[in-house]
C-alpha cells in the first residue's frame, strides 16, 4: 500500500536501492530511525554517528533497531547520485551496514507517503509539517507509533538513551547482550572463579 492516508506505518511499502518494494510490516517489534540523508551535506559525516549508534544499540539488543536511510535531493541539490552511486558512497566511506532505501521526496506533492504520514504525527518546530533540511530524523516504537522527531543538528549519539527506553518497552526485551546474568556478577576487586558463578 503507497497510500499516505494509510492508518498503519506497517502500510507503507518505499522502494530500496534497486526499485523493490521495502515492505515496513516485516520490522514489526524494532524500533526504527528514519532519517532523510544526502551525501554532499554539511551534515554527511552524521553518517558515521548512525552507524556507530547502529553498531552499538544492535550489540546490545540484537534484532531490535534499525536505521532506514532515506536519500533525498530536495535540499541544495546536495543528493545527485544514482541509488546505485549512493550506496557505494556510504558503504565506501562510512561503512554503512543499516539498510539505504532507494531516493525519494520528503516534501512537495511527489512526498514518499511515510513521510506524509511521519510530519503528520510528528510536526516539527512551529507545528510545520514540512522537512527543514538533510538529515531529519523520526523514531517509531516497536508496536508501530511515531515517538519523536529530531532536527537536522541534532547528533545520532545523542538519540542513543531515548532509543534505548523504547526497545525497553519492548515485552520480554531482557538485558542488554554484554551484560552479565545475575550470577555472573562478580564484586570489585573479586577474582572470578567457579566458587563465585
Amino acid at each position: 500500500m503507497s497510500s499516505a492516508h494509510a492508518m498503519d506505518f506497517y502500510d507503507f511499502e518505499p522502494k530500496d536501492a534497486a526499485g523493490n518494494p521495502f515492505p515496513l510490516h516485516k520490522l514489526k517489534g524494532k524500533v526504527i530511525l528514519i532519517v532523510n540523508t544526502a551525501s554532499k551535506c554539511g551534515f554527511t559525516p552524521q553518517y558515521k554517528g548512525l552507524e556507530a549508534l547502529y553498531k552499538d544499540i544492535t550489540t546490545l539488543y540484537p534484532n531490535k533497531f534499525i536505521i532506514l536511510g532515506f536519500p533525498c535531493n530536495q535540499f541544495g541539490g546536495q543528493e545527485p547520485g544514482s541509488n546505485s552511486d549512493i550506496q557505494t558512497f556510504c558503504e565506501r566511506n562510512y561503512g554503512v551496514s543499516f539498510p539505504v532505501l532507494g531516493k525519494v521526496d520528503v516534501n512537495g506533492d511527489a512526498t514518499e507517503p511515510v513521510f506524509t504520514w511521519l510530519k503528520t504525527r510528528l510536526p516539527g518546530m512551529l507545528k510545520l509539517k514540512r522537512i527543514k533540511w538533510n538529515f531529519e530524523k523520526f523514531l517509531v516504537s516497536a508496536d508501530g507509533q511515531a515517538v519523536q522527531r529530531w532536527s537536522s543538528i541534532s547528533k545520532p549519539e545523542s538519540m542513543r538513551e531515548t532509543i534505548i527506553s523504547e526497545i525497553k518497552k519492548i515485552p520480554d526485551v531482557g538485558e542488554p547482550a554484554d551484560k552479565p546474568s545475575q550470577g555472573e556478577v562478580v564484586q570489585e576487586g573479586e577474582a572470578k572463579t567457579g566458587s563465585n558463578l
